[in-house]
């Protein structure tokens, strides 16, 4: 089995109960299904739910080079610089990111987005923009940890895609899910 489920933000990636957050019990009603990687529980959209050791193995394992990418909503507009130092991969404290593709987007996601909430904070004197960033590993905050290396924090994060599973075709509303074929990610 394969899930496709939109997470809204404030969710925890787990199943048992937690005193601050909902968990994936509140939206998935599946029992022996885990998540196949994690979203914070301060970033949204697509996550991917399975039964299968092997599957979720080879959705996680950045040995299968699986791309996900990413809409980012980072506070100011990234120069060349920035978005090339993020192409060609960024030194963290603890490793450095594999190369990732990096394009400001031109188009405003929040015109196919649903609407956050709580809503991010604007300040008055400071642009934001957006970026579709794709990497094909996963470590924990990486991209947020990536924007914020080159300058540019993260105001909002949402995956969007994970290997041709594109969150934006199956038309999920915040919460809802789906379950699809595996062959389907591939």
């Amino acid at each position: 089995m394969l899930i496709v489920f939109n997470k809204p933000y404030g969710v925890i990636c787990q199943f048992s109960p937690d005193d601050k957050h909902p968990t994936l019990k509140n939206y998935i009603p599946y029992p022996k299904v885990y998540p196949a990687g994690r979203l914070d529980t301060d970033s949204e959209g697509l996550l991917l739910l399975t039964d299968d050791g092997k599957l979720q193995s080879r959705i996680t394992s950045p040995k299968h080079h699986l791309p996900k990418t990413y809409w980012v909503q980072v506070e100011g507009i990234p120069d060349e610089k920035a978005i090339q130092n993020l192409q060609q991969g960024v030194q963290l404290k603890d490793f450095r990111t594999l190369p990732a593709t990096v394009q400001l987007l031109d188009r405003q996601p929040e015109k196919v987005l649903w609407a956050r909430n709580p809503p991010i904070r604007y300040r008055k004197n400071i642009p934001d923009s957006w970026l579709a960033i794709t990497i094909h590993e996963g470590k924990n905050r990486q991209v947020r940890r990536m924007c914020a290396a080159v300058g540019f924090p993260c105001l909002r994060l949402v995956r969007v895609q994970i290997g041709k599973i594109n969150l934006l075709d199956h038309q999920l509303a915040l919460g809802e899910y789906r379950i699809i074929a595996p062959e389907d990610l591939i």
